[in-house]
C-alpha cells in the first residue's frame, strides 16, 4: 500500500464543483470511479481544495492509497485511460505516508482571464468573461491586496465563524493582446474569495466603483454599512466561474 500524489487538470464546464456529490458529477466522483475499475477499495480521495461548479483547473492536487503492484507511470496511463475526456492526471508520484494535499499546503495559484467586447464571443467564453463596458488599465489594483489582511468582505470562511484572515502573497493583473489576466498567491482562500476581487476590481476599471473602497474594506474587515462616509458598498456579485482556473498547489514546507 502507498499514498499517491496526483495533478489533475480538469475543463470545469460540466461538474458541478470539485467535491464528491450525490447523483452530480464531480471532478473527485470521475477519479473515484476511475480508480474503482483499477481495482481500487479505498473510501476517498483527497483533494488540495474545492472549486466551484464551471471552474477550471491545471494544478488541482490529490491524493488516495492504492496497493498497484505496478510503476507510477503504469497507474498514470491506466488512469487517464479510464478519466473522462474533460479531466487528466498530469503527473504523478508516490507521496509520504502522511502526506496530505490540503493540510500540507503552503500556498495556492489561481489565474483569472477576462476580455473586454460589446458582443458575445461563443468561442472564448467557455474560458474567459467578457466585460463590457470596457475596463481602464487595471494593473495598479494589483497592489492593494498583498499581505496578510481581513478579506471579509470578499469571501466566506469554509468553516461556519471561522477566521476570514489571509496572506496574500503575490497578485498581478497582465495584459496580452486583448485579455486581462489576473493572478493571485496566497497561503489559503476564503470561499469564492479570488472571484469575489475580480469583480469588484471590474467594477473599480469601469469606473463603478472608487478603489478607495476596497482599500478601506480590507483595513476594517467590512463592506457593509458605509452610508456615514457617503461611500458605495462594495457590491455582492461575483465573476463568472468558467474565466477562473486554479493553476498551482505548492508545499514549500516539504523536505
Amino acid at each position: 500500500m502507498a499514498r499517491y500524489q496526483i495533478i489533475l487538470a480538469y475543463d470545469g464546464t460540466h461538474f458541478l464543483g470539485s467535491q464528491r456529490q450525490a447523483d452530480s458529477r464531480t471532478v473527485q466522483g470521475e477519479l473515484e470511479r476511475a480508480l474503482r475499475k483499477l481495482g481500487w477499495e479505498g473510501r476517498t480521495v483527497t483533494l488540495a481544495g474545492r472549486t466551484d461548479t464551471g471552474t477550471h483547473a491545471s494544478g488541482q492536487v490529490a491524493a488516495f492509497d492504492f496497493d498497484w503492484r505496478h510503476a507510477p507511470e503504469a497507474l498514470h496511463k491506466a488512469l487517464n485511460t479510464h478519466l473522462p475526456h474533460d479531466m487528466a492526471v498530469r503527473e504523478i508520484k508516490v507521496a509520504a505516508d502522511a502526506f496530505h494535499p490540503r493540510f500540507d499546503a503552503s500556498s495556492r495559484r489561481y489565474r483569472y482571464r477576462l476580455f473586454c467586447d460589446g458582443v458575445r464571443d461563443p468561442l472564448r467564453e467557455r474560458y474567459t468573461w467578457r466585460v463590457w463596458p470596457a475596463v481602464t488599465d487595471l494593473t495598479p489594483l494589483a497592489a492593494i491586496w498583498p499581505g496578510r489582511h481581513d478579506f471579509a468582505a470578499f469571501g466566506t470562511p469554509l468553516k461556519p465563524e471561522g477566521s476570514t484572515v489571509r496572506c496574500v502573497l503575490a497578485s498581478e493583473w497582465q495584459k496580452r493582446g486583448d485579455e486581462w489576466i489576473f493572478e493571485i498567491q496566497a497561503d489559503a482562500f476564503l470561499y469564492r474569495m479570488v472571484r469575489r476581487l475580480v469583480y469588484v476590481q471590474v467594477a473599480v476599471g469601469q469606473g463603478r466603483l472608487p478603489a478607495e473602497t476596497l482599500i478601506r474594506a480590507l483595513e476594517t474587515g467590512s463592506g457593509s454599512a458605509r452610508e456615514t462616509r457617503n461611500e458605495p458598498q462594495i457590491p455582492a456579485s461575483l465573476a463568472p466561474a468558467s474565466g477562473l482556473t486554479l493553476v498551482e498547489v505548492r508545499y514549500d514546507n516539504l523536505v
